[in-house]
Order: C-alpha cells, then structure tokens, then sequence
C-alpha cells in the first residue's frame, strides 16, 4: 500500500512511526530538506522536498498511484489544496488536517466542494475524548461496548471487593468468564498481564460473552454515571480550550478560561458565549485561588507546555478539585504521570494518529474500534491466513507487553483466551493496544509476517 504524507511536523512523524512496521511503502514530503535528510538517516521512508500543493510535486510523487494521502503541513489552507489537488490527480483515498476554527462551520462544505475523504482536527479530537469523560463520565455508552456477543465493561474495581488486590492471574480463577484487558489509574493506561495486581482505585475493564457482561453490569452499576461538571476551569485560551470551552458551555457549564495572551483573551471573549475569559497567568495559584480553584467541579490544562499543564494539574488535584485533566504531547513523561495522581492525561498526537490508522486500514481488516479514555485502542479484526500468528499458541506468541488478545469470534462460538488459545483463519480477533504503540499491530496485517516465536 502506497502512502503519501505532506509534511514531518510532529503528526506526521507520529504517523510516519506508527506505519514503519506495517507493509506500506511511504512517501514523506516537506519543504525543510535539512530536516528531512535527517530522517531519512533514520527511518526507512522516500523523502521528497518542495511545496505540497503544486501540482508538480504531486505528480513528482505520483500521487495517481497512492493510496491513501495525508497532507498534514502547518498551514489549513495548503492541506486542503494539496488533498484536493491529490484526489483530482487521482489518489484513490485523501486526508487533511485542518486546525482553525473559522473552519469549524463549514468542515462538511470543505469536504465535499475540495473532494476530501478525511478531515482530521487534533484540538477537536482530543475535545471530544475530554468531554465524554467530564460529562459523560465514562468512555463508553453506559460503561458497555459490544462487539456482537462480546462486551466489555467498564467500572470501579472497589464495586467487586473480592477482585481488589488480586493478580491478573488470580483474577481468571474467581471470574474465569472473563478477561481483565484495561485499568485506569492515576490518569495512565496500563494493559495489564499476569502478575499484575488490581488496586482499589483502579477504573476496570473487563471483556466477556454479552449476556455475562449485562449481568455483571447489574451489580457495577447502580444507576447512570454522568458528570457534575458544573463549574470548569481550563488553563489555556488556544484551539483546544476554545473548543472544549464552547462544547461544555453549550452543554450547561460555567467555563472559566484563563489566557496569558490580551489579544487573544479578546478573541475567546468575542467567539464565546457564557464563557468566563480572564486575562492572566495560569501559573500564577494566587490568581487560580482568587477565582475559586477549590470550588471547581473540574480543572483542564491545555497550554502549549507540557511542564506547566503537569504541574497545573497537580496543584489542582491538591486543591481538592474532583476530575482533572491534562494534555501532554511528549512520550518522555509517561512514567511521570502515573505518579502525579492526574486523572486522565491525553496525547494529542496519539489520539490524531490513532484516528488516522483507522482511515487508513479500513473496513475491510479492522471491522470496528473504540478508545479507551483516549490512551488505549480496542479493535476488532479479521484473521486471515496470510497472518504467521495462526494456529500458534498465545503463550508462544512473543507478544508486548502493550498488547493484549482479548477475545475471539469463531463462527457462533466465543472465546476468552489463554495461553494455550491459538488463533485460526476466519476468526475475529479482538486486540487491546495503547495506542502510543499502535503501530505494532500494524505487523498483523504484512503478508507473512515475522513475530517473535518462543519454541
């Protein structure tokens, strides 16, 4: 599969990483060859430098034989000439990035007067992941996903005390119908194995036969979970405040927005309405405590600085404020994270990324998927024989440990695997990944593919 990517900014090189393990022949186009010189050094990718929306350096690439395009430059205007210009050239499947919020009116005019087949905003992406967990509280409608016969359920591990405490291991011997695939905790994703244990606080995701998982829902959920997020404060005025303060004050909540920038306090204040805008510094806590940070429902950082959203956040949590979140856009703070006691911290860049891998792979092999809490990615699959994972045992299987087999559809049959659990062709295979490592199940879809095998 050909793949033509304008521009090595961060969402392109994110994406760029996650395809390499994938069978996909790339294209990297962008006009600092400097910059590009250096990755082709280190990554196994066509580079092409110039301008992304001529039609010359379209057709330099022969884009009438991609497949599938993303023009993800700085400028909306150029992605959008350069998607519409491949699609017209003939690139069968073309995407764009588009970021400013003057277009957020009109996105679905875009889209069919240019002739683009994906529009992708980060800012409202991750938005929306922030939204369902401040309003809706949970990810999934009603805490329940189905895929089919197969559900997975969501919900607070202090609701089953008998599994508080135990291993992963020990787990499938009290509820051997069952799967442990995800837990939440302190605002990180874990896709837990074996020794690992479930603690109190943890948010749970198990996997089972439907009709199991409905009535395990009777005893988790004693009614509804939806938000209080009456009163919100977000630290920072750039996209995503502006959208995600326009979403929670449509929705009913008193937003609170503070902006160090004048000029663009007077934007927010012009485009929003019922939305409180105030002019300051974010850091500053005297000035949070001054406008009532300990009475907030729930506190988001979304400034342009990873530092500072951290430790906003922090201060928050601190202050007793009940559901915060934060964006960061850098792996190398992962394993901060889950020590600070954040609630939910979400990367912008996975989220797009992930987004755009669905586009990319199609129905055809991933037949649906689900994020959990923005940082884990559910997706079903069909298994064909082309995949050397068939008719190998799981144990066997030298799979990491970001990765998780989570079930398996075979006819009318239901399987909740284990080690000794081999996958046949024909079957729909559910797989949990996080989805800052996506871009290993990309391995599954190469013909003959080479997996580590334990013999």
């Amino acid at each position: 599969m050909k793949i033509a990517i304008l521009g090595a900014g961060k969402l392109g090189l994110r994406l760029v990483e996650a395809l390499l393990d994938g069978d996909y022949d790339i294209t990297l186009v962008d006009s600092d060859d400097e910059k590009l010189n250096r990755i082709a050094q280190q990554y196994d990718v066509m580079t092409v430098t110039g301008d992304a929306k001529t039609v010359e350096l379209l057709r330099e690439i022969d884009v009438a034989n991609v497949d599938f395009l993303f023009s993800a430059t700085t400028s909306d205007d150029t992605n959008i000439l350069a998607a519409s210009f491949a699609k017209i050239l003939g690139c069968k499947y073309v995407a764009a990035r588009v970021r400013d919020p003057e277009h957020m009116n009109q996105l679905e005019f875009i889209r069919e007067h240019y002739n683009i087949d994906m529009l992708v905003n980060p800012d409202l992406l991750i938005t929306g992941e922030i939204y369902r967990y401040l309003i809706e509280k949970y990810t999934l409608s009603n805490s329940i996903y189905t895929f089919d016969r197969i559900a997975l359920i969501e919900f607070e591990a202090s609701k089953l005390p008998n599994i508080v405490g135990k291993s992963l291991i020990e787990f499938r011997s009290v509820m051997p119908e069952f799967l442990v695939i995800g837990l939440s905790r302190n605002g990180k994703m874990l896709v837990p194995h074996g020794p690992d244990l479930i603690e109190q606080n943890d948010l749970v995701y198990l996997i089972g036969e439907k009709q199991e998982v409905f009535r395990l829902a009777k005893k988790v959920h004693s009614k509804s979970h939806h938000s209080d997020a009456r009163k919100v404060m977000i630290i920072g005025g750039g996209k995503t405040g502006y959208y995600l303060a326009r979403r929670l004050s449509e929705y009913g909540s008193h937003v609170k927005i503070v902006e160090q920038d004048r000029r663009r306090c007077h934007y927010l204040t012009n485009k929003l309405r019922n939305v409180m805008v105030l002019n300051g510094d974010g850091a500053n806590i005297a000035l949070l405590e001054e406008e009532d940070l300990d009475s907030m429902d729930a506190f988001v950082t979304c400034t342009g600085y990873d530092e500072e959203n951290l430790l906003l956040a922090l201060t928050a949590k601190n202050h007793g404020v009940e559901d915060v979140i934060s964006k960061v856009s850098h792996e190398s703070y992962k394993d901060l994270i889950s020590k600070l006691g954040i609630d939910i911290v979400l990367n912008p860049l996975d989220i797009s990324a992930s987004a755009i891998l669905r586009a990319i792979r199609g129905s055809k092999r991933v037949l649906s998927s689900v994020l959990l809490q923005g940082q884990a990615e559910i997706m079903e699959i069909y298994a064909s024989d082309r995949m050397t994972m068939i008719n190998i045992p799981l144990k066997d299987l030298d799979l990491p440990n970001y990765v998780i087999i989570a079930a398996i559809r075979r006819g009318l049959e239901t399987i909740i695997p284990d080690g000794n659990t081999v996958i046949k062709d024909g079957d729909r295979v559910i797989i949990v990944c996080l989805v800052s490592n996506i871009g290993y199940v990309e391995k599954l879809f190469r013909p003959a593919m080479r997996l580590n095998i334990r013999r």
